[in-house]
C-alpha cells in the first residue's frame, strides 16, 4: 500500500478529483472537491493535503487534511475529513495508513492535535482519537468530534 499526496504528486490530481467526487460529492457539491484539490497544489500553506491510498495501480481508499470539516468548532483544526476505504479492503486497517499520514503531516506543521468529526462510534478509538464533545454542520445536522494528541 502506498499513500499519494495530490500536493506533492500532481499528476494525480485529475485521479483524485473523479475518485473524492464519487464517493463523497452530492450533484451540489461536485465543484467543491475538484475547486479544493485543484487549489491545494499550489497554495502556500501546509492545508489543505489530499490523499489517496493506492494498492499498486489501483485506488483503494482516499482522505482530506483540511482546516474545517463544515463543522461549528473552527476553533480547532486541522481536520481529517472524506476517509474512505473500498469494502473489499476494509477490515484490514488500511484507514490507518492514511490516518498515519495525515498525522505525520499534521505534526510536521507544527500542530499538536489532529480533529475529526464522524458518528462512527468505536472506529476511530482504535487510532487515538478521543471523543471531546459535539460541533455542528450548516446543514443543521451534528456531529461527534474527537481529537489526537499528535
Amino acid at each position: 500500500m502506498k499513500v499519494i499526496s495530490i500536493k506533492e504528486q500532481p499528476e494525480y490530481k485529475n485521479e483524485a478529483i473523479k475518485y473524492f467526487q464519487s464517493k463523497w460529492a452530492t450533484k451540489g457539491s461536485m465543484m467543491v472537491y475538484e475547486d479544493c484539490i485543484s487549489n491545494c497544489i499550489t497554495a502556500s500553506n501546509p492545508l489543505p493535503q489530499w490523499y489517496l491510498l493506492m494498492d499498486e495501480d489501483k485506488i483503494i481508499g482516499c482522505a482530506g487534511l483540511v482546516t474545517n470539516d463544515f463543522i461549528s468548532r473552527m476553533d480547532l483544526y486541522p481536520w481529517v475529513c472524506a476517509l474512505y476505504i473500498e469494502g473489499e479492503y476494509r477490515g484490514n486497517s488500511y484507514g490507518s495508513i492514511l490516518l498515519d499520514k495525515a498525522k505525520q503531516d499534521a505534526k510536521d506543521n507544527g500542530f499538536s492535535h489532529l480533529y475529526l468529526c464522524t458518528d462512527h462510534i468505536g472506529y476511530y478509538e482504535h487510532y487515538n482519537f478521543v471523543h471531546i464533545g459535539k460541533g455542528y454542520h450548516p446543514w443543521g445536522e451534528s456531529s461527534r468530534i474527537y481529537a489526537a494528541k499528535l
